[in-house]
């Protein structure tokens, strides 16, 4: 992973921890899918129970997942800090805006990277390596002009969302996450993290639809 400087945006800020979910007594549970549906592109949609502010109103996007444990990026959070500045060379193939975006509060001080790319990847020690479906993780070492023809578009996350063994399936029982289907397009989306929220949940049935029409951070409303 490659260092980051630190932005003056205030997201970018919590202290490096593993992800966690506190539930708002006051706002009922709601438990919609379980650990069987996590998996790499999959996408973890913060539910009104979950009121820490650091994850509150989020959708992660999950990048692996095992018995181990579970990695993703929060979407839609994008920092001050300009990708020019820190990664000269991939500013070019990184979609607007052209900045980091905070992808969790452990290690902040590193950079990873996704990419969308309808390339076959052999698998081995090349360049990218598939997440799911057209959603690549893209070494960052690499020389970014041997991967202009392969890439439709990138965006460079500073940090990550982590939980330890267990503590993702308690925090879904509790309902502080739903865990839905990802497309590639929500890597890559420009909309800030209440309109993607609303829009992801708007995409589904039943009762997550009807919350796409409340406030992605309950505790404005």
């Amino acid at each position: 992973m490659t260092p980051v400087p630190s932005s003056s945006d205030p997201e970018s800020g919590p202290p490096a921890r593993p992800a966690t979910g506190r539930r708002a007594p006051t706002v009922p549970a709601l438990a919609i899918g379980c650990l069987d549906d996590v998996r790499p592109g999959a996408l973890l949609v913060a539910m009104p129970a979950l009121t820490d502010p650091t994850f509150a109103g989020t959708v992660v996007y999950v990048l692996d997942h095992s018995e181990s444990g579970t990695l993703g990026v929060v979407l839609g959070r994008p920092s001050e800090v300009e990708i020019r500045d820190v990664l000269p060379g991939w500013c070019d193939l990184a979609v607007a805006p052209g900045v980091f975006h905070v992808g969790g509060p452990c290690e902040t001080d590193t950079a990873l990277c996704l990419a969308i790319s309808s390339a076959t990847v052999a698998e081995g020690d090349g360049p990218l390596r598939r997440v799911a479906g057209d959603v690549h993780l893209v070494d960052l070492d690499r020389d970014p002009a041997d991967l202009q023809e392969e890439l439709t578009g990138l965006r460079v996350f500073a940090g990550y969302a982590g939980w330890s063994a267990g503590q993702l399936a308690g925090e879904l029982a509790e309902g502080a996450w739903a865990c839905v289907p990802g497309l590639p397009e929500d890597v890559l989306c420009q909309a800030s993290g209440p309109e993607l929220w609303r829009t992801v949940l708007g995409r589904q049935t039943g009762r997550l639809a009807v919350l796409s029409t409340a406030p992605a951070d309950p505790s404005v409303n």
